[in-house]
């Protein structure tokens, strides 16, 4: 009987995620800002950590390496980002957001975060805090 309850909490979970990220993509799409969430992830992780190897970027991302190669080189298609060589490491290439990037970042911002802002809607700071402690608490179960 007690599975069953854990079971249901992390159907919960799983179908709150889902849902999130179905209600932020068919925003992107209404608002026509030709980006998935997934590169706008990307795009934005990029812009604030410019630094990380692939690797590294896709660990952030919750990404695997061949989905974040795809998301990437679209990234690049679309003239959001450029491989740049690595200053002091001729072997490594990192990622630079383009000027054609930083203005979609700009654009596209304010409005994605009035997206997330409707997820957040009837709920008070102390949910907010038993929310964190809760997810945090489940991600350090699941982390070696």
């Amino acid at each position: 009987m007690l599975n069953e309850k854990y079971d249901q909490y992390s159907f919960i979970l799983d179908r709150t995620a889902r849902k999130v990220k179905q209600y932020a993509q068919t925003a992107f799409a209404a608002h026509h800002f030709d980006l998935t969430v997934d590169q706008w992830i990307i795009l934005r992780t990029i812009q604030e950590c410019s630094s990380l190897t692939n690797k590294e970027l896709a660990e952030r991302c919750g990404k695997d390496q061949p989905t974040l190669t795809r998301i990437i080189d679209l990234l690049i298609k679309k003239k959001l980002v450029e491989r740049i060589h690595h200053p002091t490491d001729r072997r490594a290439l990192q990622l630079h957001i383009t000027a054609l990037g930083v203005e979609k970042i700009q654009h596209i911002a304010p409005q994605a975060a009035a997206f997330r802002m409707e997820a957040w809607n009837n709920l008070n700071e102390e949910d907010f805090a038993h929310f964190t402690r809760i997810l945090n608490t489940i991600y350090k179960n699941l982390t070696p």
